[in-house]
Order: structure tokens, then sequence, then C-alpha cells
């Protein structure tokens, strides 16, 4: 049977899936992914995730992460990447984060950064967003996140600043987070990270669902001034481990928890913290809740606990700490997750944010 289509109505019907070509095309695009909240406690609170580090695969972390904090809690998840002009991700390219107006809208920000310089409009909308006292997690390489080149307007953001704006002194890791770059406390490559709950925050709501040691990474622990500062709360002491599982040719670098043991010695006397909570104001600025770990490799994020972790801390940020069930959270991974070993150059080339899509 044939039906006759005025020829008006088949203009229209052209031109609708012209239009429509063109917006699929647009979204696939985009240098960023979003991954749209299910059913949950965080349905209508929305979370920017911003990666861009040469070493420890933030660019495979965060999608990852946003995705568990998507699917498995409602949470709308926004995830930028560091891209060139071809639209590949490339975590080399330290001057360019697209997306960050995303941050106008959300309610956490969750950074894992290393030494960038961005360009003066993508580091007005961080400065606005901590000048709102919106409530920040940094993850592992997030205290040395940025390096302002010479006397841009953000300069004083950089690791280590010592210049003229005092309240600034050793730049955003400090100031916000805790802590800017020390250097490596435990043996980098050949030591792990075992998370001991630190005295006082058994009942903290980060550490709900949490056994003491349940939190682990192949990443080395980093050094940490003690006293750390203000009203700081060590939540995590990181017990540095010799690792013992295989240490090349293995895409999981050795992720063998059960095999590895305590080192002996200073290097666990005392313990440095590896996840605290603070409280931080910024100048000019309202004041927010803030979540520190010095974990936070892609390959950290192969360990239930240490999932566990970030998924608590961003229920504290964001106010729902009675929503954390006295079991935990719910982090099964979401979808395929085979994390790259961490290393410099060691990222997949030729990558677009919308191969994470789900």
């Amino acid at each position: 049977m044939c039906y006759w289509i005025p020829s008006h109505s088949l203009w229209v019907l052209l031109a609708t899936s012209i239009v429509c070509s063109f917006a699929l095309s647009a979204q696939a695009d985009d240098p960023w992914v979003v991954y749209e909240g299910k059913a949950g406690p965080g349905q209508a609170k929305h979370i920017v995730l911003i990666s861009g580090d040469e070493e420890y695969r933030s660019e495979e972390a965060l999608p990852q992460l946003g995705k568990i904090l998507a699917i498995h809690h409602g949470f709308k998840c926004t995830v930028l990447f560091a891209v060139d002009a071809d639209g590949t991700i490339n975590p080399q390219n330290s001057n360019n984060i697209p997306g960050l107006e995303a941050l106008a809208d959300a309610d956490l920000m969750i950074i894992a950064t290393r030494f960038r310089d961005l360009k003066d409009e993508q580091m007005k909308r961080i400065d606005d967003y901590l000048k709102s006292g919106r409530p920040v997690i940094g993850m592992r390489t997030a205290t040395h996140a940025f390096r302002i080149k010479g006397d841009k307007p953000y300069a004083h953001y950089g690791n280590g600043y010592s210049g003229d704006k005092k309240e600034w002194k050793d730049g955003f890791g400090r100031l916000v987070l805790g802590e800017k770059w020390i250097n490596h406390h435990g043996g980098h490559t050949s030591e792990s990270t075992r998370g001991r709950i630190a005295e006082g925050a058994k009942d903290h709501p980060i550490t709900r669902g949490l056994k003491d040691g349940d939190v682990w990474g192949p990443s080395d622990v980093y050094s940490i001034r003690l006293p750390l500062p203000g009203d700081s709360k060590p939540i995590l002491l990181g017990q540095v481990m010799k690792r013992k599982g295989p240490k090349t040719n293995d895409p999981f670098f050795g992720l063998r928890p059960t095999d590895d043991e305590p080192v002996e010695g200073g290097k666990n006397n005392p313990m440095m913290p590896v996840g605290w909570t603070k409280t931080y104001q910024v100048p000019d600025g309202k004041s927010g809740r803030v979540f520190t770990t010095t974990l936070g490799a892609a390959t950290d994020l192969v360990s239930e606990g240490t999932r566990r972790m970030l998924v608590n801390a961003a229920y504290w940020c964001v106010g729902l700490d009675d929503k954390i069930p006295e079991r935990g959270t719910q982090v099964d991974l979401v979808g395929k997750f085979k994390p790259t070993a961490y290393g410099f150059g060691s990222f997949k080339k030729g990558v677009k944010p919308s191969d994470h899509k789900l």
C-alpha cells in the first residue's frame, strides 16, 4: 500500500533529519562526557570531575568514578579532559581543559590535575567556583594541580607560590586542599599504600562501611607536613607497603594487595595522612568543605575500598552524610575497567571523550 506525502511535508522531514544529524554530531564531538544520574540520593546534584595529569591516568580514573556516582547514586556527572585541537585526549596538553563552565551549576568539584597552566578564562571558572564556597575533592596530584607561569592573573594558584598574595602561600594545594607537592614518602613504583583508619575517625561518615586496611593502591604514599593546617582532620593514614606483585608486563601493574607487607623502619613512624577533611576559604570567598586524598591513580580504583572512600567523601562533601548506609556505599565497577599502569607517556593515544560514553 502506498501513501502520498505532500511535498512541503517532505521538506519538513528532510530539514528535521538534517537538524537532528547536526545535533547528534555536535553531542558526539563534545570535548567532555556527561553521565546522567539514575535513581539514588544524588539526584538533582551535579558533580564536575576535572582530569588532566601526565602520570597517574586521571583521564581513565575519573570517567569510571563518574559512572559509579551516576549509575549507582544518581548524581549527574560531567567529566572534563585535557584535549588537543583535534578533539583527542592528551594529558600532556597542560593549557586546555574545555567545559569548565559546567562548574557554574556544580554542587561538587572533583579535581585530579597536575601542573596545569590553563587559559585565564578557564581559571576564572575555577576561581569563581571556589569563591562560592562549594565543596572540593582533591585527588593525588591535585596537591600540585597548577603551575601558572609568569605574572598571569592566576599565578597565585601555582604549586609553591611565594608572591605578594600572602594568603595564597604555596598555592591552591596548600590553601584549598591542605598541602602542596612535597615529595614521595613511599618508594615510587616499588612500594604501595594501605589505608589505615586514623585515630578518632572510625565513626566518620567517610569511613562508613570501611574496615581498617580496605583502602589500598599501588601508588606510593606522598610526604605531608605535620600537623596539617587549620581544622584539617586526618581520616586515613598511609601505611607504606613493600610491593611484591609483578612489576612489568602486567596491565594491572602488580595489583596484588594481599601479597604486600609493611615496610619496617621510619616510613611508618609516623604514618602520613593519605585522606583528610578540612574547611577552605579563598580570599573574598565563602567557606566550604574539602576532602583530599593523595591516592587516586587509575590503578588505585581497582580497590573496592578506595572507590568506597571516594564515593563516601562525595556524599559527605555535598551534605548527604546521613544517606551513607552503615555497610558503606555501592561501588561496583561500571562497564569494562582495565586501567593503564601509571607513568609518563603511558596514556592511550587517539582516545576521544565520546569513547568514554556509556
